[in-house]
């Protein structure tokens, strides 16, 4: 079986997104990415990753897959048959992992990471100054579409879904873009993706107790 370790609301959320859309099924293990300790036995994270952060997902063979591109790649070829990626051979093959790319290095590392990570001392002015036309990316592209690729849901909807969830207590509201602010409500309505945010929600809340 499949094991993910993650933490609420994380990138790994993508993860866990993914999982449930295949019908996977998967042990879940939270990883504490602040005190990196595995909350189940209190155990080093490093131990588990040395890069200390998740999603890391340990595949039935005991090996541990790392970056959420990666690791949403893989799950859907667990399961091909979910659609959660193009097959190989198909030119949106490609175009998924331009998305996965795209989501990780301009959203995610870009952005997100900074806002969350470090104080505003004015360091954060240039991310800030960039993340409209970053976005504008994604909004003109979904404009008059219902996925990133193709006709169907994939693992990089999983992915964009996570980011624009965490734009918001990031300070940037995405009402200033309407085919994101569609897009995302149509993502949540999928009974998976519910799923996913309510669990993980459940867990920010008890951790924050």
């Amino acid at each position: 079986m499949l094991q993910l370790y993650f933490f609420p609301m994380a990138c790994s959320l993508a993860s866990r997104i993914a999982l449930l859309e295949a019908g996977i099924e998967a042990q879940y293990h939270l990883a504490h990415i602040w005190t990196k300790q595995v909350v189940d036995d209190g155990s080093d994270f490093r131990a588990i990753s040395p890069k200390g952060a998740v999603p890391v997902l340990v595949l039935e063979n005991g090996d541990r897959l790392t970056e959420s591109a990666a690791v949403l790649q893989y799950i859907a070829d667990v399961k091909p048959e979910a659609g959660l990626a193009p097959r190989f051979g198909d030119p949106d093959r490609y175009r998924l992992q331009e998305w996965l790319s795209f989501i990780g290095a301009e959203i995610h590392k870009a952005f997100l990471y900074p806002t969350f990570w470090y104080k505003d001392d004015g360091s954060l002015a240039k991310p800030r100054a960039r993340i409209a036309q970053t976005l504008s990316v994604p909004a003109m592209h979904l404009a008059n579409r219902e996925f990133l690729v193709g006709n169907s849901f994939t693992v990089a909807d999983a992915h964009l879904t996570w980011a624009l969830l965490l734009l918001r207590p990031a300070g940037v509201d995405i009402a200033q873009w309407p085919a994101l602010s569609s897009y995302l409500e149509r993502m949540q309505a999928r009974p998976a993706v519910r799923e996913a945010i309510a669990t993980e929600m459940a867990l920010r809340k008890t951790m924050a107790a």
